[in-house]
């Protein structure tokens, strides 16, 4: 959540962070006309962000007007009753006056009453503006990095580094869902009729390479990175998802529990982020890091049509997740450091990948600065996410409120920044086994680094 007072302060800031975000109607006829003027299509893009940021200021945004008007209304109402106060206090001295002279002040009591009531019923109004206020803040998306680069979706992220080189084949190679199934490894079919679409049934060598991919990562994490593992409720109530920015903006993609408050977790960077919810850290603790392996749960609501076909975008799907509370003044190099993490789990798979960083257009709406871990894919011919690591500033603490406060005399207390990251998507890592170390006779090659955690064996065969 952002804070009013960086709003009131830099009101064509904030506008100038919803254009590069491509949070603008881009339908507006104003809108329209500065892009034509321009000479650039009304349309989401870096031309149309740069054609629009020096307009900022005169740009209308529908969902700033009632924001900058009810945080005056506050402030006036706020003004008054801390006039009210000031009087009632001056009163109340008066009135110790009096009756140590042993004189009559029943007019100024009457007078009080009245002021009372006042306060009591602007008090009222106050906590309802604060209420309608925070309402509308919870839709406002985070600020930018300033080393995001502007762009009108993926199309537009800027790659820093590749790493390996993808898999060369003498045959054409299999997607994972023929490869798997050649294997007898995984089933659709059953998978269906006990769930639905977008579901699927590992068994033999397949259920058990998931669970070898898990371990491998939280041993790595734990063992050799300096991260905590915890272990978490795979349902949160409504405040948790509010505190990481899932709600209100997301709700459609989240499953709810029937006549209850609690949600299925999308991730564990929900239940992880909050356990520090409403509390004030020692400055000493930070920064502090923790992993955490749960199944996630997400509708897909609006990706119909997309990637139906196998593993790679399931109503359930296995990750590991990074989380780290970070102070403020060090937040950017822990991202370095939590990519950096997330990046050795492929390289010791062995595995060819990309890092990319996110446009302003494509990023997430709780990150100030997010980098994309993508997979080399056979099939697709192309690099797959298979990770996003995110610094959110104070953006989800603000909204949790976690703190942090120093131990010398006068410390003050700050928000600390939070910071997460898969490390890696369980599935989308077997999925990118099964394609780049399949052979021409149908087996898949077990990296080496993960032959302890199945029993030693260097291939998953095809079934008999």
């Amino acid at each position: 959540m952002l804070d009013i007072k960086w709003i009131r302060a830099n009101p064509d800031g904030l506008k100038a962070n919803l254009i590069r975000r491509c949070d603008v109607d881009f339908s507006d006829p104003a809108v329209v006309s500065l892009l034509q003027k321009a000479g650039v299509e009304p349309k989401r893009s870096k031309a149309a962000i740069e054609a629009l940021l020096p307009h900022a200021a005169s740009i209308s945004f529908p969902k700033l007007a009632p924001l900058e008007a009810l945080d005056a209304e506050r402030r006036n109402a706020v003004f008054e009753v801390e006039q009210l106060k000031a009087k009632r206090n001056q009163a109340s001295m008066e009135i110790a006056k009096r009756k140590q002279a042993k004189q009559p002040a029943d007019d100024i009591l009457a007078d009080m009453k009245s002021v009372s009531d006042q306060i009591k019923s602007l008090d009222e109004k106050v906590a309802g503006f604060d209420a309608k206020l925070e309402e509308i803040l919870m839709t406002l998306p985070n600020i930018l990095h300033a080393e995001v680069p502007s762009g009108g979706g993926d199309e537009e992220n800027v790659e820093a580094r590749r790493v390996g080189k993808p898999a060369a084949f003498g045959f054409q190679p299999k997607d994972h869902v023929d490869v798997a199934t050649k294997l007898g490894i995984v089933d659709f079919d059953r998978a269906v009729k006990i769930a639905g679409a977008r579901f699927s049934v590992l068994s033999g060598d397949g259920a058990r390479l998931e669970r070898a991919l898990t371990t491998f990562m939280l041993d790595l994490h734990t063992g050799e990175h300096g991260y905590r593992e915890v272990w978490t409720p795979y349902m949160v109530n409504a405040n948790a998802m509010r505190g990481t920015g899932q709600l209100p903006k997301f709700e459609a993609d989240l499953f709810k529990l029937q006549n209850t408050d609690y949600y299925l977790i999308p991730t564990a960077e929900v239940p992880v982020t909050n356990l520090y919810a409403g509390e004030i850290l020692p400055e000493s603790a930070l920064t502090i890091k923790m992993t955490a392996y749960t199944p996630c749960f997400r509708s897909e609501a609006g990706s119909y049509g997309k990637d139906t076909r196998g593993l790679i975008r399931q109503h359930q799907f296995d990750k590991v997740e990074l989380v780290k509370y970070a102070h403020p003044d060090k937040s950017y190099e822990e991202l370095e450091a939590l990519l950096a993490n997330a990046e050795e789990v492929l390289k010791r798979l062995g595995l060819a990948y990309r890092v990319v960083t996110l446009s302003s257009g494509d990023i997430g709406f709780s990150a100030a600065k997010t980098y994309d871990i993508e997979v080399w894919l056979p099939s697709q011919n192309c690099y797959r996410e298979i990770s996003s690591c995110s610094n959110f500033e104070d953006f989800q603490a603000r909204r949790a409120n976690i703190r942090f406060k120093g131990e010398g005399k006068g410390a003050k207390t700050g928000f600390v920044h939070t910071l997460n990251g898969s490390g890696l998507a369980v599935g989308r890592t077997w999925v990118a086994i099964m394609e780049n170390f399949q052979d021409e006779g149908g087996r898949v090659c077990i990296p080496e680094v993960l032959r302890p955690y199945m029993g030693g064996k260097t291939h998953i065969e095809p079934a008999a």
